[in-house]
């Protein structure tokens, strides 16, 4: 098992990396460039131009270790690998068509938000339908910490598991804000996964296959997307990695460790609410200087110490790795470990 997660690691690294070398200059010849938000920080208008649709370097990394070292598995009966990659293929689908929306017209305001979020809501559905009907998940909500277990009616599963997805694919696209971010943000939760893996054992193998790819995918798409970034991942690779995340935290059936395991997507998330929640309620206020709060600490924040690109790279993928060793304390003793 542990010769298949390495593995798994290994050729999501060599694949991501080596597709880089030819994809990045294609993105480029192709004028396949990222329009920069006029409302975003002054400077960040210099990378105007820079290909984007990068992340279908760790797209196809991950699939090609589902289909390789994942083989066997599915030979064993064993799919869970391949319904998390199709899942996250279908988020990266919608995150394709909004791409191609900005491309097409130039700018950087692609499908329209209703038309996003109502995809979103029907892919959301049918995962959670498709990993019932093949036992993956369950309508027992496992609480990490506490070690318990509680029964919910499907109903309300099924509501709140859409919410848990769609919520964690947008908040995963809006740290994808400044270069490396989202993917040095979520190579410790993939990390985490692969772990509980070896924790959990051959029972959940495939799906350790499937994180341990995608961080491996990750790391030899950041050779390329650290600052200063060579190529953006675009939608096209945030909402594949966003699903990827949620896919994989129901397919190991704890889809509450995310409050943990996604802090930096939550701090994301929630500061992009507050600030257009107060904005709105106090006619022009602001609590952050810009939100998504990445952007907050790169125009000095509160202190007036601004961050740069490497910083909030290192202080994002510190923290989302600390929070993943709390998040396996957490599960440790799920299974009597």
């Amino acid at each position: 098992m542990t010769g298949k997660l390495i593995l798994a690691f290994v050729i999501g690294f060599v694949a991501a990396s080596g597709i880089g070398v030819f994809l990045v200059p294609y993105l480029r010849r192709i004028k396949a460039g990222q329009s920069i938000k006029t409302d975003g920080p002054t400077w960040h208008m210099s990378k105007n131009g820079t290909p984007t649709m990068g992340g279908i370097m760790f797209i196809a990394a991950v699939a090609l270790v589902c289909l390789t070292v994942g083989f066997s598995c599915m030979l064993d009966g064993d799919y869970g690998h391949m319904f998390c990659l199709l899942f996250a293929l279908v988020f990266g689908a919608i995150g394709f068509l909004d791409d191609y929306e900005k491309l097409k017209k130039k700018e950087n305001l692609g499908l329209t938000a209703r038309k996003k979020f109502l995809l979103q809501l029907v892919a959301a559905a049918a995962f959670i339908f498709l990993m019932r009907r093949f036992g993956y998940v369950t309508t027992n909500l496992y609480i990490p910490f506490w070690n318990v277990t509680k029964p919910l009616p499907e109903a309300l599963y099924v509501i709140l598991a859409a919410f848990v997805i769609v919520g964690t694919v947008n908040a995963v696209n809006l740290t994808d804000g400044v270069d490396g971010l989202a993917a040095g943000t979520s190579i410790p939760v993939c990390v985490f996964f692969a772990a509980v893996t070896f924790l959990w054992g051959q029972s959940v193998l495939s799906l350790g296959v499937f994180a341990s790819g995608l961080a491996g995918g990750l790391l030899g798409f950041l050779l390329y997307n650290f600052n200063p970034a060579k190529v953006f991942m675009g939608d096209t690779g945030s909402l594949f990695l966003g699903g990827a995340v949620a896919a994989m935290a129901f397919a190991y059936d704890m889809p509450l460790i995310l409050v943990t395991l996604g802090i930096m997507y939550i701090i994301e998330t929630l500061s992009d609410i507050i600030q257009v929640s107060y904005f709105k309620l106090t006619h022009g206020k602001r609590v952050f200087k810009m939100a998504p709060f990445h952007h907050h600490l790169e125009m000095g924040g509160w202190s007036g110490r601004k961050w740069t690109e490497r910083q909030l790279f290192a202080l994002f993928t510190g923290v989302s790795a600390a929070f993943a060793i709390l998040s396996f304390i957490g599960v440790f003793h799920r299974y009597g470990a």
